[in-house]
């Protein structure tokens, strides 16, 4: 029998100073049975960066993740179906990362292991000639910090300004600093 995937629920109050970008956001996550809370997390964080200011050109979304390969775990589709915004988490490969630049308006990839200068050493000079492509890192201690405060059902204040993010709850209050690893081109 198959493992179902858990259910957890997130409001997110976000003010992004540095985007313009403010509102109040009900998420409901499907969390794949192999995901670790700090996976789920970093979601969570992805979508609040990454939040477009309206909806003009269609929502962001949770994807299939990883249950289905061929999608993002978050992304931006318009209303034809074309993709704005494709967001990957981890160390995805180059052929996959170049195959999402071949498909979408702008790419993102978070990554928060340990490992990350290694597989971004092995990668970067093989990405110049994505100009869509933009590569963060989120430091190993404070995703590790940032999955401690997951919970079945969560109330999150993520504040965001001058490149720092500020996540509290009623029990716990981090801060997160995105390191840019590529910045996408204009």
């Amino acid at each position: 029998m198959a493992l179902k995937a858990t259910i957890h629920k997130a409001q997110l109050q976000i003010s992004d100073m540095d985007r313009h970008v403010y509102g109040e956001h009900s998420l409901v996550i499907a969390r794949h049975p192999s995901e670790t809370d700090e996976r789920m997390m970093i979601r969570v964080l992805a979508f609040a960066l990454h939040l477009p200011a309206d909806e003009l050109r269609g929502r962001l979304e949770f994807s299939k993740g990883l249950s289905d390969v061929d999608e993002p775990e978050l992304w931006q589709l318009d209303l034809s179906g074309d993709v704005v915004h494709w967001i990957d988490l981890g160390q995805p490969d180059e052929r996959r990362i170049m195959k999402a630049h071949g498909r979408a308006e702008r790419v993102t990839v978070i990554s928060y292991a340990s490992s990350t200068p290694v597989w971004w050493g092995n990668l970067e000079g093989k990405l110049t000639r994505a100009p869509k492509l933009a590569v963060w890192q989120i430091a190993p201690e404070q995703s590790q910090a940032l999955a401690a405060l997951a919970e079945r059902s969560m109330q999150l204040q993520i504040s965001i300004q001058d490149g720092s993010v500020y996540v509290s709850t009623a029990r716990a209050a981090l801060e997160i600093t995105p390191i840019v690893l590529k910045a996408a081109q204009s």
